[in-house]
């Protein structure tokens, strides 16, 4: 079965003095790991670049909508342009994993409970093989709930469509 690891929402407007996604230097760190296992296993990378509308933080085209520097796509990852949580709809992003034979999507990026939820459980609807990286998505804190008990919560509902695993222990093969 052939694994694709999906990057999602990790762009430079998620990242702002004052308003950073929770844990966001350590969400880096991670999501360099996993990104550098995947290139090691020649595992395909597909970015999804959420496209905000003017005054947004990820406003199309400005410096907030850019994927952070840190992850920065290579030459041969693919880059799909979104407008809405979910990444299927009215995108490329089927057509290219079809392309490429992906049946097993991993995923990891930003928000916990938007965008990661939202694509765990389209993903799941669509029959790909599921697995998110626990240790590799975020979210800020609302005004009820931690950002913490947020991405601890989805780790735990999203196991019903995808199985849930910490970077370290996922091999891509």
């Amino acid at each position: 079965m052939s694994n694709g690891l999906l990057i999602i929402d990790v762009q430079k407007g998620m990242f702002q003095e004052g308003d950073t996604v929770f844990k966001g230097d350590k969400l880096i760190s991670t999501l360099q790991g996993v990104i550098k296992k995947a290139r090691a296993s020649s595992t395909p990378i597909l970015y999804i670049q959420h496209n905000a509308p003017v005054g947004k933080p990820l406003e199309y085209g400005s410096e907030g909508w850019e994927i952070h520097a840190e992850i920065a796509p290579h030459l041969g990852d693919v880059i799909i342009q979104k407008a809405t949580p979910d990444p299927f709809l009215n995108t490329t992003l089927e057509e290219e994993l079809h392309k490429k034979g992906i049946k097993h999507i991993y995923i990891a990026g930003i928000q916990t409970e938007a965008c990661v939820d939202t694509t765990c459980r389209r993903a799941f609807s669509m029959g790909y093989k599921v697995t998110l990286l626990s240790d590799s998505h975020s979210t800020w804190s609302s005004s009820e709930i931690s950002a913490q008990q947020i991405i601890n919560h989805h780790n735990g509902v999203l196991r019903w469509f995808a199985d849930v695993y910490p970077s370290k222990e996922v091999e891509f093969r």
